[in-house]
Protein backbone atom coordinates (compact mmCIF):
# COMPACT_ATOMS: atom_id res chain seq x y z
CA UNK A 1 0.00 0.00 0.00
CA UNK A 2 2.74 2.05 1.00
CA UNK A 3 4.47 1.36 -2.35
CA UNK A 4 1.30 2.30 -4.05
CA UNK A 5 1.07 5.76 -2.68
CA UNK A 6 4.65 6.74 -3.38
CA UNK A 7 4.20 5.82 -7.18
CA UNK A 8 0.49 7.85 -7.04
CA UNK A 9 3.02 10.78 -5.44
CA UNK A 10 6.01 10.51 -8.20
CA UNK A 11 3.44 10.32 -11.04
CA UNK A 12 1.64 13.57 -10.15
CA UNK A 13 4.85 15.29 -9.32
CA UNK A 14 6.19 14.15 -12.86
CA UNK A 15 2.74 15.51 -14.48
CA UNK A 16 2.92 19.08 -12.94
CA UNK A 17 6.15 19.00 -13.59
CA UNK A 18 4.99 18.71 -17.30
CA UNK A 19 2.15 21.12 -17.24
CA UNK A 20 3.83 24.53 -17.34
CA UNK A 21 5.54 23.34 -20.46
CA UNK A 22 2.05 22.12 -22.57
CA UNK A 23 0.41 25.57 -20.15
CA UNK A 24 3.62 27.37 -21.88
CA UNK A 25 2.82 25.89 -25.74
CA UNK A 26 -1.26 26.62 -25.57
CA UNK A 27 -0.18 30.03 -24.03
CA UNK A 28 2.84 31.64 -25.44
CA UNK A 29 2.09 34.84 -23.70
CA UNK A 30 2.53 32.73 -20.16
CA UNK A 31 6.20 32.32 -20.12
CA UNK A 32 9.36 33.21 -21.94
CA UNK A 33 8.94 34.99 -25.28
CA UNK A 34 11.65 34.17 -27.49
CA UNK A 35 13.71 37.48 -28.08
CA UNK A 36 12.79 39.41 -31.60
CA UNK A 37 15.74 39.72 -33.94
CA UNK A 38 17.19 42.75 -34.25
CA UNK A 39 17.52 44.29 -37.51
CA UNK A 40 21.46 45.15 -38.26
CA UNK A 41 20.03 47.69 -40.89
CA UNK A 42 17.60 49.44 -38.71
CA UNK A 43 19.00 50.98 -35.67
CA UNK A 44 15.51 51.63 -34.45
CA UNK A 45 15.09 47.07 -33.85
CA UNK A 46 16.03 46.73 -30.50
CA UNK A 47 15.70 43.69 -28.30
CA UNK A 48 12.43 44.68 -25.46
CA UNK A 49 11.14 47.61 -27.57
CA UNK A 50 14.45 49.59 -26.34
CA UNK A 51 15.95 52.53 -27.66
CA UNK A 52 18.65 52.71 -30.42
CA UNK A 53 22.15 52.42 -28.20
CA UNK A 54 23.93 53.18 -31.02
CA UNK A 55 23.94 56.68 -32.61
CA UNK A 56 23.75 57.93 -36.03
CA UNK A 57 26.07 59.73 -37.35
CA UNK A 58 25.81 61.55 -41.03
CA UNK A 59 29.68 61.66 -42.22
CA UNK A 60 28.67 64.44 -45.11
CA UNK A 61 27.16 67.14 -43.37
CA UNK A 62 30.00 66.07 -40.28
CA UNK A 63 32.52 67.16 -43.58
CA UNK A 64 30.42 70.51 -44.13
CA UNK A 65 29.78 71.34 -40.50
CA UNK A 66 33.10 70.72 -39.76
CA UNK A 67 34.69 73.01 -42.90
CA UNK A 68 32.48 75.63 -42.42
CA UNK A 69 33.88 75.75 -38.62
CA UNK A 70 37.48 75.83 -39.88
CA UNK A 71 37.01 78.75 -42.20
CA UNK A 72 35.48 80.15 -39.53
CA UNK A 73 38.11 79.89 -37.00
CA UNK A 74 40.23 81.02 -39.60
CA UNK A 75 38.79 84.26 -40.10
CA UNK A 76 38.05 84.72 -36.41
CA UNK A 77 42.12 83.77 -35.87
CA UNK A 78 43.06 86.79 -38.50
CA UNK A 79 40.36 89.19 -36.37
CA UNK A 80 42.78 88.13 -32.85
CA UNK A 81 46.12 88.62 -34.69
CA UNK A 82 45.01 92.14 -35.77
CA UNK A 83 42.68 93.38 -32.64
CA UNK A 84 44.34 91.38 -29.65
CA UNK A 85 45.46 93.27 -26.86
CA UNK A 86 47.44 90.59 -25.65
CA UNK A 87 50.21 88.83 -26.86
CA UNK A 88 48.19 85.45 -25.46
CA UNK A 89 45.03 86.13 -27.32
CA UNK A 90 47.17 87.03 -30.51
CA UNK A 91 49.37 83.71 -30.55
CA UNK A 92 46.16 82.11 -29.69
CA UNK A 93 44.53 83.64 -32.98
CA UNK A 94 48.07 82.78 -34.98
CA UNK A 95 47.36 78.81 -33.89
CA UNK A 96 43.78 78.95 -35.07
CA UNK A 97 45.17 79.66 -38.34
CA UNK A 98 47.84 77.34 -38.80
CA UNK A 99 46.01 74.66 -37.28
CA UNK A 100 42.72 75.36 -39.08
CA UNK A 101 44.29 75.84 -42.18
CA UNK A 102 46.05 72.61 -41.93
CA UNK A 103 42.83 70.45 -41.04
CA UNK A 104 40.71 72.02 -43.80
CA UNK A 105 43.14 71.42 -46.04
CA UNK A 106 42.95 67.69 -45.29
CA UNK A 107 39.10 67.72 -45.11
CA UNK A 108 39.11 69.22 -48.92
CA UNK A 109 40.79 66.14 -49.95
CA UNK A 110 38.72 63.27 -48.03
CA UNK A 111 35.65 65.30 -49.24
CA UNK A 112 36.26 65.55 -52.57
CA UNK A 113 37.57 61.63 -52.80
CA UNK A 114 34.06 60.65 -51.63
CA UNK A 115 32.60 63.54 -53.97
CA UNK A 116 31.40 65.49 -51.33
CA UNK A 117 31.07 69.61 -51.66
CA UNK A 118 32.24 71.55 -48.91
CA UNK A 119 31.99 75.17 -48.14
CA UNK A 120 34.62 77.80 -49.43
CA UNK A 121 32.92 80.49 -48.05
CA UNK A 122 31.85 81.34 -44.54
CA UNK A 123 27.51 81.66 -44.98
CA UNK A 124 25.79 84.18 -43.66
CA UNK A 125 25.08 82.93 -39.91
CA UNK A 126 28.64 82.32 -39.65
CA UNK A 127 29.83 85.67 -41.39
CA UNK A 128 27.63 87.28 -38.79
CA UNK A 129 29.63 85.66 -35.62
CA UNK A 130 33.12 87.76 -37.37
CA UNK A 131 31.30 90.75 -38.49
CA UNK A 132 29.96 91.17 -34.48
CA UNK A 133 33.45 90.41 -33.36
CA UNK A 134 35.00 92.79 -35.89
CA UNK A 135 33.54 95.44 -34.30
CA UNK A 136 35.08 95.23 -30.80
CA UNK A 137 38.78 96.06 -30.00
CA UNK A 138 41.39 95.73 -27.22
CA UNK A 139 39.97 93.95 -23.82
CA UNK A 140 36.79 93.91 -25.38
CA UNK A 141 37.76 92.25 -28.10
CA UNK A 142 39.90 89.37 -26.09
CA UNK A 143 36.63 89.19 -23.73
CA UNK A 144 34.08 88.31 -26.06
CA UNK A 145 36.51 86.68 -28.35
CA UNK A 146 37.89 83.86 -25.71
CA UNK A 147 33.64 83.33 -24.87
CA UNK A 148 33.56 82.44 -28.44
CA UNK A 149 36.13 79.95 -28.56
CA UNK A 150 35.51 78.48 -25.29
CA UNK A 151 31.93 77.71 -26.36
CA UNK A 152 32.88 76.64 -29.71
CA UNK A 153 35.38 74.14 -28.99
CA UNK A 154 33.08 72.35 -26.48
CA UNK A 155 30.68 71.66 -29.45
CA UNK A 156 33.44 70.99 -31.77
CA UNK A 157 34.77 68.47 -29.64
CA UNK A 158 31.79 66.95 -28.95
CA UNK A 159 31.03 66.48 -32.83
CA UNK A 160 34.68 65.41 -33.64
CA UNK A 161 34.38 62.46 -30.91
CA UNK A 162 30.78 61.66 -32.02
CA UNK A 163 32.11 61.23 -35.82
CA UNK A 164 35.17 59.24 -34.05
CA UNK A 165 32.90 56.58 -32.75
CA UNK A 166 29.64 56.49 -34.53
CA UNK A 167 30.81 57.58 -38.16
CA UNK A 168 30.39 54.97 -40.92
CA UNK A 169 32.77 55.94 -43.20
CA UNK A 170 36.80 55.13 -42.39
CA UNK A 171 38.73 57.95 -43.97
CA UNK A 172 35.71 60.75 -42.36
CA UNK A 173 36.09 59.05 -39.02
CA UNK A 174 40.50 58.30 -39.36
CA UNK A 175 40.20 62.59 -40.03
CA UNK A 176 38.10 62.87 -37.09
CA UNK A 177 40.23 60.74 -34.63
CA UNK A 178 43.50 62.58 -36.04
CA UNK A 179 42.18 66.04 -35.55
CA UNK A 180 40.14 65.60 -32.27
CA UNK A 181 43.85 65.87 -29.58
CA UNK A 182 44.26 69.33 -31.44
CA UNK A 183 40.44 70.17 -30.97
CA UNK A 184 41.05 69.21 -27.43
CA UNK A 185 43.99 71.75 -26.99
CA UNK A 186 42.58 74.22 -28.33
CA UNK A 187 40.14 73.83 -25.56
CA UNK A 188 42.24 73.67 -22.81
CA UNK A 189 44.11 76.84 -23.76
CA UNK A 190 40.74 78.36 -24.63
CA UNK A 191 39.72 78.13 -20.51
CA UNK A 192 43.35 78.93 -19.62
CA UNK A 193 42.93 82.43 -21.08
CA UNK A 194 39.29 82.36 -20.20
CA UNK A 195 40.88 81.68 -16.71
CA UNK A 196 43.35 84.36 -17.00
CA UNK A 197 41.49 87.34 -18.33
CA UNK A 198 39.19 86.44 -14.96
Amino acid sequence: MRLHSLFVLVLTAASLSLCPASALAQHPAGGAVPAPRTDVNNPNSRPNGNQPDVQRVDDKRFLQDAAMGGLTEVALGKLAVEKGSSDAVKQFGQKMIDDHTKSNDELKQIAAAGSVNVPDALDSKHQSRVDKLAKLSGAEFDKAYIKDQLKYHQQNVKEFQQEEQYGSVAEVKSLASKTLPTLQQHLELAKDLNKSKK
